[in-house]
Order: C-alpha cells, then sequence, then structure tokens
C-alpha cells in the first residue's frame, strides 16, 4: 500500500511557471517508477509524463515535451513537476500515480494521489 499527496498547485498567469510536488508514504519499495496525469472537468483524465524507479528515465505526452520537466529524490520519497511556459489549455487537476515497487519503469497506476488543482489564466 503506497500513499500519495501531491501539493504546489495554484492560480498562474499564462506563460508562468509552476512546480508540482508528489510525496509517497507506506511501502514505496524504496522507490516506485511514477507518473503524472491530469484532468480537466468533462474531459477524461490524460497521460502528462512518467519517471522511472532510479530517475533516470522519462517520457512526456506531447502536448508538454519541452516545458514539463519530471524529476524525483528519492531519498525524500518525492516526485516532481516542473511546469513551465503554462498555457490556459494546461488548466486541470493534476494526479501523481505510482506503479509497483518491483517495476523499474512505468507502465499501469497502482496508486493516485488526490489531486492538486492548476488553474492558467489567459
Amino acid at each position: 500500500q503506497v500513499r500519495l499527496v501531491e501539493s504546489g498547485g495554484g492560480l498562474v498567469q499564462a506563460g508562468g511557471s509552476l512546480r508540482l510536488s508528489c510525496a509517497a508514504s507506506g511501502r514505496t519499495f524504496g522507490g516506485n517508477a511514477m507518473g503524472w496525469f491530469r484532468q480537466a472537468p468533462g474531459k477524461e483524465r490524460e497521460f502528462v509524463g512518467a519517471i522511472s524507479r532510479g530517475g533516470l528515465v522519462t517520457n512526456y505526452a506531447d502536448s508538454v515535451k519541452g516545458r514539463f520537466t519530471i524529476s524525483r529524490d528519492n531519498a525524500k520519497n518525492t516526485v516532481f513537476l516542473q511546469m513551465n511556459s503554462l498555457k490556459p489549455e494546461d488548466t486541470a487537476v493534476y494526479y501523481c500515480a505510482a506503479e509497483e515497487g518491483g517495476s523499474r519503469y512505468f507502465r499501469n497506476a497502482h496508486y493516485w494521489g488526490q489531486g492538486t488543482q492548476v488553474t492558467v489564466s489567459s
């Protein structure tokens, strides 16, 4: 059982930046591969990006490539989503998700955080 808590959301102007954090606790297996997702009202939850268990490999949705960066601090059981050049269409609730502890890469979301709201004004 892994518990995830997102933080860092808020209201920003278009072109601004935010850094989201996701703190993991419980049975983390020394560090889980992690993914970030987002969901806007009335829309399906969509994949944003992911990071491997050791933090050496990342991948991103085309919509955020070049603007968003995922990193992690395994000593603190925390993963980050740095969001730059934010656009109004980035407005959504952002969720972090954890893969099973034994998997090096993120494949499936087995645990979810509660989400944090990001609103980008035009």
